[in-house]
């Protein structure tokens, strides 16, 4: 299935960069070019792609701003933020609004092409910098590892959390994937996926970028 992206860059030369870059991948097609957060968030309403690739710091109307837009409006579309910022303000404020995905510009063409896939099926996806912030900030939330069969320190913010559901949420919010949540908590993969739903449906969430935005609030 072909994934129709929109490019939002106020560089043009950047968006020619990444038209061409993404004109080599077979299943990505590139929709529309925007040069700031207004001009995307009209031409999301006027034709929705399926994933926003979105610049953070633009004159005007900038990333956050349309993404937390386009979220609101078009939950079907997924934003994968692109940019040159990776402070914890930037990430943070980006997860906020409601994107599913973060890469800085350092990463390459297949690494930008996974990302823009998995974001387009509902997964959130962080390049290994961001990754990184992620987990100090949750580290800094629970200085204590939990045990696999003892309540995270998340059980406190979210008590309407299982133990089980709060072990969870915490290793989905340090980036971890449903098999390596399965290996770390004993699980096997379909009962964490059970799991994940659980926990999805009592925080009010629809993707995992949602749940991670939600922890570090």
């Amino acid at each position: 299935m072909t994934i129709r992206v929109l490019v939002v860059d106020d560089h043009a030369i950047v968006r020619d960069g990444l038209v061409t870059v993404l004109s080599l991948v077979p299943d990505l097609q590139v929709v529309g070019e925007a040069a700031d957060g207004a001009e995307a968030i009209a031409m999301v309403a006027a034709d929705p792609p399926d994933v926003v690739l979105m610049d953070l710091r633009m004159p005007g109307t900038d990333g956050p701003t349309a993404t937390a837009s386009i979220a609101r409006s078009h939950p079907g579309v997924a934003v994968l933020v692109l940019t040159t910022y990776a402070d914890d303000d930037s990430i943070v404020g980006a997860l906020r609004a409601g994107a599913r995905g973060y890469l800085t510009k350092d990463a390459g063409r297949a690494e930008l092409a996974t990302a823009i896939r998995a974001v387009a099926t509902g997964q959130a996806t962080f390049d290994a910098e961001v990754g990184a912030r992620l987990v100090a900030q949750l580290a800094a939330l629970s200085p204590t590892a939990p045990s696999p069969t003892a309540p995270t320190p998340l059980r406190d913010r979210f008590p309407e959390l299982t133990p089980r559901e709060a072990d969870v949420l915490e290793r989905i919010a340090a980036g971890r994937t449903n098999p390596e949540i399965a290996a770390e908590l004993f699980l096997t993969v379909p009962t964490v996926k059970s799991y994940v739903n659980q926990v999805f449906a009592k925080l009010g969430v629809r993707t995992r970028a949602e749940a991670v935005a939600l922890v570090l609030r």
